[in-house]
């Protein structure tokens, strides 16, 4: 984890700690580096959509997120949907540095 965190209040480390331990390695990744790279920057709002979206089981997150399958309708929020962008690309959850080109 980034030394940061250690400047986190608690609801936030305890989000970033439940992004990074997942159950799936996938799962782990692609939330995980989502949840580090933007959780000190998100509002009260943000934390409040992000838990929701962590309610998710993550077989169903970690195939909405990779495009495997769509995300239901249902099921679709702003921070789901940004997450599912930033989680479209080649490598998505792995450094800049070691994504493939």
């Amino acid at each position: 984890m980034p030394t940061e965190t250690i400047f986190l209040d608690p609801r936030r480390r305890r989000l970033l700690f439940r992004a990074h331990h997942r159950g799936t390695k996938e799962a782990d990744l692609m939330i995980g580096r989502f949840v580090a790279t933007h959780i000190a920057g998100f509002s009260e709002a943000e934390l409040d959509a992000l838990e929701a979206v962590l309610e998710y089981p993550d077989v169903d997150l970690a195939d909405w997120l990779s495009g495997r399958r769509p995300v239901p309708p249902e099921c679709r929020s702003p921070m789901l949907d940004r997450m599912a962008v930033e989680c479209a690309g080649s490598g998505a959850g792995l450094p800049a540095d070691l994504r493939p080109r």
